[in-house]
């Protein structure tokens, strides 16, 4: 857990205090003002209220413009940076037709299979040529094409499991799988920190839930043992299923899940482990295979594996990965299977061709390259900040890197200032973090040089 100085604490909450203070004075006056004009409402109710607007009007948008830059290129190791102004304060941002080319340190590209490949692009523009860009129909429709079935093949011999299914997005997978894993009745213990998509499709499911501190495993097993020992609330009647779930890499902090002690926690309390490998996928352990090669966990441990394709594959959708009879379930019953329109089958062979790739089915040592490349990678430039002085979140081997910046100011000034020296950052504040933990998040590519870094540290 991250542990907040505590002078650096007492003047974050005073910079968001002053900032909300000025905003409500600003308000008072705008209401004052708005008293003369007519309302256009026309006897609506208005669709945003000024409190529940206020984060936005008051705060966002007077940085806005560290937000949401458009790209005119691909997010290769180098990206193309359109440049906006404002003549409105920020307000409303414009796009000029001139462009920065910037080091990339914000996309999810890991492996560097985003950019063209000389292996993967051919067989995508072929895959286009023959099915189009769109099915233009759901799985269980006219949307399963022969790409689809062999993709579902080829994930589930990458991961180690039985079965796999597919989806065209990685969001919806964890959102709209939950709720139909489980139920009410039943009990799910989520790791504090865990991606919204989980939030979201854990409250849509109708179970309880249950949160331990974050990456704590002995906080986990007092959370089980507890529950079992209550049972379900008024009635404490037994539990009719219980699934833990964590992720493999945490998006927002970088560390590695202590799965082995999480798994044997789940074993000794019957309860099922749900593993969220957006990040970690493609990413980490010597061929790939993410946290369960990497910690030397048995994928048959772990009953249900969720991942993305977005990270390490350069592509989008997500999968789940699991015993054929709970694949099977899905595909009759997730909503995601059977009511969206299938992954784009261009997409699909993309996910296909560099899996190979890592596999070494191409015929080269390109997969293998690109897997110790990232780990280098990510290693120096996390050892290199910290010797600087950053405080850096996250473990070796992983290729996110939260460098915190706590204050609100700072926001702005790191992401402009990196900006105007050609380096593209991510940098993250409240909501996506809690308040005072904003902080500018690092991905690291197996596409960036030793050089690239050097740049990005200087």
């Amino acid at each position: 857990m991250i542990t907040i100085p505590y002078l650096t604490a007492l003047t974050t909450y005073f910079s968001y205090g002053l900032l909300f203070a000025f905003g409500q004075f600003r308000d008072f006056f705008r209401k004052i003002f708005d008293w003369w004009h007519d309302s256009n409402l026309q006897g609506y109710a208005p669709i945003c209220l000024g409190l529940e607007d206020f984060y936005i009007r008051r705060l966002y948008l007077r940085i806005q413009d560290c937000f949401g830059r458009p790209i005119s290129s691909a997010p290769d190791a180098f990206i193309d940076v359109v440049e906006r102004y404002s003549n409105d304060n920020n307000k409303t941002l414009k796009r000029t037709t001139k462009i920065t080319r910037c080091l990339n340190l914000g996309s999810y590209n890991y492996l560097g299979f985003a950019a063209a490949d000389e292996y993967c692009t051919p067989r995508v523009i072929d895959t286009l040529n023959r099915f189009s860009a769109s099915t233009c129909s759901t799985r269980v429709d006219g949307g399963t094409t022969t790409v689809h079935t062999k993709l579902e093949e080829c994930v589930a011999n990458f991961v180690g499991k039985p079965a796999a299914i597919v989806f065209g997005m990685g969001y919806a997978t964890n959102s709209a799988i939950l709720p139909v894993l489980i139920g009410k009745g039943g009990l799910i213990i989520s790791d504090s920190l865990n991606h919204n998509s989980i939030v979201n499709g854990a409250r849509g499911s109708g179970a309880t839930i249950r949160v331990f501190q974050h990456n704590t495993p002995s906080h986990l097993e007092k959370v089980l043992r507890e529950q079992i020992a209550e049972g379900q609330p008024r009635t404490h009647r037994p539990w009719k299923k219980i699934i833990v779930i964590v992720e493999g890499i945490y998006s927002m902090e970088g560390e590695l899940c202590k799965l082995p002690e999480i798994v044997a926690i789940c074993k000794k309390y019957k309860a099922y482990v749900y593993l969220d490998e957006a990040h970690s996928i493609g990413a980490v352990g010597k061929t790939g295979r993410g946290v369960c090669e990497l910690l030397g966990v048995d994928t048959a441990d772990v009953d249900i594996m969720m991942g993305t394709f977005t990270k390490s594959f350069g592509s989008c959708g997500g999968y789940i990965a699991g015993s054929k009879e709970v694949i099977q379930y899905l595909k009759y019953t997730c909503p995601a299977h059977l009511y969206a329109t299938s992954i784009s089958p261009p997409a699909a062979q993309q996910i296909i061709s560099s899996i190979e790739v890592l596999l070494g089915e191409d015929g080269s040592s390109r997969g293998a390259q690109k897997l110790a490349r990232i780990r280098e990678n990510s290693n120096f430039f996390r050892s290199e900040l910290q010797k600087m002085g950053f405080e850096v979140l996250g473990d070796n081997d992983s290729p996110v890197m939260p460098i915190m910046l706590y204050n609100p100011a700072k926001i702005p000034a790191f992401s402009r200032e990196c900006l105007r020296q050609n380096v593209a950052v991510v940098t993250v504040a409240f909501p996506a973090t809690p308040l005072l933990l904003a902080r500018a998040r690092i991905c690291i590519s197996a596409s960036h040089t030793k050089e690239d870094l050097l740049k990005a540290l200087e």
